[in-house]
């Protein structure tokens, strides 16, 4: 049976790292670092098992069960198709990718343009036009993403990373400082929220595929040892992810004497790579940025190529991916502010959907995969989520929110979890009540038909 190498195991969990890796990723431990102060521990243990441990079990889940599409035809095929459609368009072309394109602009290359260029449209148009095509050329052969991204890019950002911390043990920063009043109670918790927040669970159904994929190239096929393979690449890149955002979330602790009230991470590391380096700090910094946005938006580019050419196969790969770049290059022009504003809500209606998707996978032996137990667990999540989508844009019923501050964890962001295990105990009893009566009514047929 044909097997990969140790090291080309070890380069496939880089690529995975690189691909989770983006401008989010770099931005959020530093926040949670600098509001948590002397707590950072025990925020950062509950950052991790959400920022960590729920990418890596979406990994696992696509592994098990192939791609985006089989798991969520477990629900429902009409669900199947809107759910995976909804979620390669928000994490490819129309949000994730032109995000990441206009937040390497932002941090790349806008510090060092002039002040009279700075808020013209022109240079982000043709930085966009250089930063797409150059993602175009990569996705062309999938099978050498391996190569350029595991052997390439990714040592790149975890040494240029690695840097910053080790002139930070050598010219400490400050102490950390004084917790802000979400941390002083309960720090794990507010940790485990600030996690749920990069969004990696969502992508981890797209990067599943892409991995499966790499690693099929390299002629491995059998289900087992795909899946084996792919669950190792994932606990690679888990663990480098844990290993950066202990270190990013270290540099924003201990930058309290340098900032009070940041905006975000990218003005805390901006602020310790400028204290550490000097002026090299922006452009150090530029280059971290840059790299990240390229690899996320590289994996996110041929995934969806691969998606939506296998659906209509009437347009090549290549030609998919070439209409990707250039949709993704036309809204990235739009401006990172505009695209957030749009993103948000989108994300905050489907990522729970994720999250339960992807528990009850793992599950899915326990309760017979009862199809009434996915469509009860997410209905309960989508009650609560697609309100709280509404609420980021500005569209409220105060009556319904005022009904739903009373359901627990809710003003914390997570009032979906009780409503949605409550979906999936009705969703249980529904499908063991069906079970029960198909198979009466089948043992009754076959008594009429074979009477004694």
């Amino acid at each position: 049976m044909k097997d990969l190498s140790m090291k080309d195991t070890l380069y496939t969990g880089l690529m995975l790292f690189a691909l989770f890796f983006g401008a989010g990723n770099l931005i959020f431990p530093p926040s949670l670092g600098h509001a948590a102060g002397v707590d950072f521990w025990e925020a950062m243990v509950g950052f991790l098992i959400t920022s960590v441990g729920l990418p890596i079990l979406g990994v696992t889940a696509i592994a098990k069960s192939g791609d985006l599409q089989t798991l969520t035809n477990r629900v429902h095929p009409v669900f199947s198709v809107l759910f995976t459609l909804i979620t390669y368009l928000c994490l490819g072309p129309f949000l994730v990718i032109p995000r990441a394109g206009s937040v390497a602009f932002e941090m790349g290359a806008a510090p060092f343009l002039p002040d009279g260029l700075k808020n013209q449209g022109l240079p982000l148009f043709i930085y966009t036009i250089i930063y797409f095509s150059f993602n175009y050329w990569l996705c062309l052969n999938p099978s050498k993403l391996f190569e350029r991204i595991g052997k390439i890019l990714t040592p790149i950002i975890l040494g240029l990373i690695a840097v910053i911390f080790i002139q930070s043990m050598f010219h400490p920063i400050g102490s950390y400082g004084t917790p802000s009043p979400p941390y002083q109670h309960a720090a794990a918790f507010k940790g485990i929220m600030d996690g749920y927040l990069t969004m990696d669970a969502l992508a981890a159904l797209l990067f599943g595929s892409v991995v499966v994929a790499a690693i099929e190239k390299r002629g491995i096929r059998e289900s087992k040892k795909l899946t084996a393979l792919t669950v190792k690449a994932g606990i690679i890149a888990g663990v480098c992810l844990a290993i950066i955002y202990l270190m990013l979330g270290h540099l924003g602790a201990a930058s309290h004497s340098l900032l009070k009230s940041p905006e975000n991470g990218g003005e805390i590391l901006t602020a310790v790579t400028t204290h550490l380096f000097g002026n090299t700090g922006s452009m150090l910094l530029g280059v971290i940025f840059t790299l990240a946005c390229l690899t996320t938006s590289i994996g996110l580019i041929t995934s969806c190529g691969q998606y939506f050419s296998r659906i209509i196969p009437r347009f090549s790969y290549k030609r998919w991916i070439g209409i990707l770049c250039l949709v993704s290059m036309v809204i990235a022009n739009l401006g990172l502010t505009q695209i957030i504003l749009i993103s948000v809500p989108i994300l905050t209606a489907i990522y729970p959907l994720t999250i339960v998707l992807i528990v009850l996978s793992f599950l899915h032996k326990y309760f017979k995969g009862y199809p009434s137990v996915y469509a009860g667990g997410l209905i309960g999540t989508a009650l609560i989520s697609i309100v709280d989508s509404l609420k980021q844009s500005n569209i409220q019923f105060d009556f319904i929110i005022n009904f739903y501050s009373h359901i627990p964890l809710y003003t914390e962001g997570v009032g979906w979890i009780l409503p949605a295990i409550f979906g999936i105990a009705i969703g249980y009893l529904w499908g063991k009540l069906k079970f029960a009566y198909s198979y009466s009514f089948t043992r009754k047929r076959y008594s009429e038909s074979n009477p004694m």
